[in-house]
């Protein structure tokens, strides 16, 4: 395998160089998909989650206060925002 790595392409630039800078090519243009794919389907379908149950919770909060028994602090769902893991 380190003679195939080793064959030249153009004066010093090698079969190795070429693949081994083809790799970093090859990430940028997954990544750059990867973001457009999020930016496009994932984000727009998170917002509106987010925005669906933002308005859950305001009508629930309107409708009905939860009942407190003494000594005890209300449970806010999703006041440090969502958690990916």
């Amino acid at each position: 395998m380190p003679a195939v790595m080793n064959q030249p392409l153009f004066g010093r630039l090698t079969v190795g160089l070429v693949l081994g800078l083809g790799q970093f090519v090859l990430m940028g243009v997954t990544v750059r998909c990867h973001v457009r794919h999020m930016r496009t389907r994932v984000d727009p379908l998170a917002r509106g989650l987010r925005s669906r149950l933002r308005e859950t919770e305001r009508r629930r909060a309107r409708s009905a206060p939860p009942p407190q028994t003494a000594g005890q602090r209300p449970l806010r769902h999703g006041s440090r925002g969502f958690r990916t893991w």
